[in-house]
């Protein structure tokens, strides 16, 4: 995405989106139950880079694996690149968290624009003091291995029941998160901001 685009973005809301999108016959594109976290104060705005968890079973949740450079979750939080946002399709799970403040941390340092998972989010106090756009399913004291285990990176995913592509553009704000298609992003930008 060209910083001009990202720039309008920033100035549209989520309702003047979905709107948009739905004049275009396109409607499931707000996420049901991601929220912020925290109270915005920007609207957040980058590329969808993806991360898929299904059921954890116990003869997987051997914590070492879990700990593993090449465990999907792992290498997301590397991988994701700058401005880009972090979308975790936890199947609406909201008992067991996703991710967590040190994760959190490694993403804002690393520049990643936002995180938006279907699932709950531990360590939000923390997360409040570390200034990084953060909506989900609510807070959740388990670890993610209690719950979740990683399955897929840059594939498609459902995330609050809203399909999500690799490439996609989100847009967050204090009503919730958008889904934008790519290929429709310049074209939405423009009538919206009109």
């Amino acid at each position: 995405m060209n910083k001009e685009l990202r720039a309008r973005l920033m100035g549209i809301s989520t309702g003047t989106l979905t709107y948009q999108l739905l004049k275009r016959n396109i409607r499931n594109v707000y996420m049901r139950g991601v929220l912020p976290l925290h109270p915005v104060t920007e609207r957040m705005v980058g590329v969808a880079y993806t991360l898929r968890f299904i059921p954890m079973r116990e003869d997987i949740a051997d914590l070492a694996l879990l700990a593993s450079p090449q465990n999907l979750a792992r290498r997301a939080i590397e991988e994701c690149p700058a401005g880009g946002v972090l979308v975790t399709d936890a199947r609406g799970d909201r008992d067991s968290g996703t991710i967590g403040d040190i994760l959190i941390t490694r993403l804002k340092y690393r520049g990643v624009a936002g995180i938006v998972t279907d699932g709950g989010i531990r360590d939000a106090d923390a997360i409040r003091d570390i200034g990084l756009p953060v909506f989900g399913a609510g807070p959740a004291a388990p670890a993610s291995p209690t719950a979740h285990c990683p399955a897929g990176l840059q594939e498609p995913i459902s995330c609050g029941g809203v399909a999500v592509y690799p490439g996609d553009i989100i847009v967050a704000d204090g009503d919730g998160c958008a889904v934008l298609p790519q290929a429709l992003a310049e074209e939405i930008a423009r009538d919206a901001a009109a």
